[in-house]
């Protein structure tokens, strides 16, 4: 009789550096996150994780103060046309869903400057980083679930308390305008490495993936990326 086949041993541990390179009033970047998280939630069981840092990019660095609507931004930009623009939301708005998130952009929503919302990003990554994508995720609901707006310090600061950060030290950063040279001197950077359309989701400082793909599509890019690491 022979013995039984020893089991395989487990897969070493491996975690991975992930720069998310995103903006918050960017739709497919919250699909993308959606994506990318479920996938790293099936590969745990492989041994696969993640340390993930939020970079900043700007769609619209020159947005006004008060914003702009949605529908005339997206036609001066792109020449949609209102029905087109109302079935891109709907598309969106379904890709949002299949990752748990619940995206009501409507016709009277707004387009808003996101440089504040960013050097609070940059503050909690430097002094919490573990509740910098809880942050993250509260930007997104204020904007794209909530339609409120962004550049407003209540809001924002609302955000950060949500996500477990001092409301007040937030509040002190948008007055004090803080980190504001670090985040222009890090979007700089991710323009200079090629970045130029968002979600852009780099992987071990080499690897790109690029856009807001299904949690599949990222399950098999880390995988790969985790075995030639």
């Amino acid at each position: 009789m022979t013995d039984a086949a020893a089991p395989a041993p487990a897969p070493a541990p491996k975690t991975l550096k992930i720069d998310f390179v995103s903006d918050v009033v960017c739709p497919w970047c919250a699909v993308g996150l959606g994506g990318l998280t479920t996938a790293l939630e099936t590969l745990k069981g492989e041994g696969i994780k993640a340390d993930i840092a939020f970079q900043p990019f700007e769609l619209n660095p020159q947005m006004a103060p008060e914003g702009e609507n949605i529908v005339e931004h997206i036609g001066a930009k792109y020449g949609s046309t209102p029905e087109q623009s109302a079935q891109n939301r709907e598309m969106i708005r379904a890709r949002a869903a299949e990752v748990g998130f619940d995206m009501r952009m409507g016709p009277d929503s707004r387009i808003w400057n996101t440089f504040d919302a960013h050097r609070l990003l940059h503050w909690a990554h430097e002094t919490a980083p573990e509740k910098q994508e809880a942050l993250k995720r509260a930007l997104f609901t204020a904007h794209f679930t909530d339609n409120r707006n962004i550049t407003d310090a209540r809001v924002l600061t609302e955000a950060a308390e949500a996500a477990g950060l001092d409301r007040a030290e937030a509040g002190e950063v948008l007055a004090s305008g803080r980190y504001a040279t670090e985040v222009r001197g890090a979007e700089d950077l991710w323009r200079a490495r090629g970045i130029t359309s968002v979600p852009a989701v780099v992987v071990e400082g080499k690897y790109l993936i690029s856009g807001g793909q299904p949690a599949a599509a990222f399950e098999q890019a880390l995988r790969q990326i985790a075995a030639e690491n």
